[in-house]
């Protein structure tokens, strides 16, 4: 079967990069990018090939797919424009859609195909399940049903919607949250205060907040800005948030304890399902905590702990551990929030996959009434022992009478497993040859 070549302009950074990880297996992904030693380093990481030319690139793909900056898409739309294939598929990934999908259709021929689509989620995102992601075609061409059922078996949730309905979402979306949450993390700044005193005085939910409230304000500051000024609804929003902003202030200022309630209230019921808020925020929290409590009860013991971003296991005795950092007995230290417990069973098999095993043949005599089958079953349920056969079944003139002598291999993780397998030989009463 003949893969379909996927071009991806500016795959060397971001929501790019991240596209070529969940594309590769499944298509011929090439990409672009203005950084030619990083591109060429990440083609190396991804198995894929790297262009210089997003001309080339464009005229060598079924698909191509504009994941550049949301103030340079329209410019790199025209720019390959006039390179498409016939009947190929041009795709944008950007935050806003009414200005991309108005040049799409001022640039591209009759013969391409294009849908503006938005992933709402990040580079961060190792898996495409439960994501939201958002097409607005201007019209639906052969390329649409095969994308929507692709994204739709990848268990995404797909919502199709028009460009302007879904810059006016995502002013409320992205516009009034981000400029909330930037606002008062300016506020913090501007007011000299010191995060990592007040987390003396948090409450869970001011932690989370905080939490979110970073996530946020450390994202690219240039994309947050385009966020902000390229969408047409962005201004009316800023505004609203201002008016809102200043009317509570006045409200407890001149002391009207009737009208600051009254605002409260009208907010807290346009919100709309209450408990079903706290029950989420609820889950959040008890999340946090339950992690933070497991991995105190795990002190001293070995753990391994895979960090959420990087995909890298650490294993050892853990140390200590605080709401900050998670120290194991080999001085590694990691930050409680990137770190995620593995399971027994998870640990053991990474383990498996990953240490050097230790091989011993093991031979032992018994008295020839021995069940050869108990033995095997209780050395296979020793810990660290991955696998155990009988392998030998002996009494020939070297062996005593009335007795038999057993070899069996024994496959371990290390060679305290094997050592251990020798005791519980000698327990059963034999003697090693």
């Amino acid at each position: 079967m003949i893969k379909m070549n996927i071009g991806i302009i500016g795959g060397s950074d971001g929501l790019g990069k991240t596209l070529i990880y969940h594309l590769k297996d499944e298509f011929n992904v090439a990409f672009s990018g203005r950084d030619h030693n990083k591109g060429m380093k990440v083609a190396n990481e991804t198995n894929t090939t790297y262009y210089q030319s997003n001309t080339e690139l464009a005229s060598d793909s079924d698909i191509v797919i504009v994941s550049v900056p949301i103030h340079y898409t329209n410019d790199v739309i025209r720019e390959v424009a006039p390179y498409m294939k016939e009947g190929s598929l041009m795709v944008d990934v950007t935050s806003v859609k009414e200005i991309p999908s108005e040049t799409m259709r001022e640039a591209l021929g009759d013969d391409i195909e294009y849908i503006p689509t938005h992933p709402i989620f990040g580079p961060r995102t190792t898996e495409l399940d439960n994501q939201v992601i958002v097409l607005t075609p201007d019209k639906k061409g052969k390329w649409y049903p095969k994308v929507f059922n692709y994204l739709k078996n990848k268990n995404m949730r797909v919502i199709e919607t028009t460009a302007k309905n879904h810059d006016y979402m995502m002013s409320i979306v992205q516009v009034l949250t981000h400029f909330s949450f930037i606002s008062t993390a300016s506020a913090m700044e501007k007011l000299k205060i010191d995060i990592h005193e007040t987390e003396d005085y948090e409450s869970p939910i001011y932690n989370l907040m905080i939490d979110v409230i970073a996530r946020i304000a450390a994202q690219n500051p240039f994309l947050t800005y385009y966020i902000q000024s390229m969408n047409n609804n962005g201004e009316k929003i800023r505004n609203a948030f201002a008016d809102a902003v200043i009317e509570l202030r006045d409200a407890v200022n001149s002391n009207s304890e009737e009208t600051f309630v009254e605002i409260v209230n009208r907010a807290t019921k346009n919100l709309g399902d209450i408990q079903g808020a706290l029950g989420r925020s609820d889950k959040a929290i008890n999340s946090l905590s339950h992690e933070i409590t497991l991995l105190h009860e795990l002190k001293g013991h070995e753990v391994g702990l895979k960090h959420i971003y990087s995909g890298k296991i650490h294993t050892g005795i853990l140390k200590s551990v605080d709401k900050d950092w998670v120290i194991l007995d080999n001085k590694k230290q990691l930050r409680t929030a990137n770190v995620e417990i593995l399971s027994p069973e998870e640990l053991y098999q990474w383990k498996v996959d990953n240490y050097e095993h230790k091989i011993e043949s093991i031979s032992c005599s018994f008295k020839d009434i021995v069940n050869k089958e108990v033995i095997e079953k209780t050395i296979a349920n020793i810990d660290n022992v991955i696998s155990v056969d009988l392998v030998d079944v002996y009494n020939g003139p070297q062996i005593e009478k009335e007795h038999i002598s057993l070899t069996f291999k024994v496959e371990a993780l290390n060679k305290e497993a094997i050592d251990e397998v020798k005791s519980l030989l000698t327990g059963f009463g034999g003697i090693i040859r």
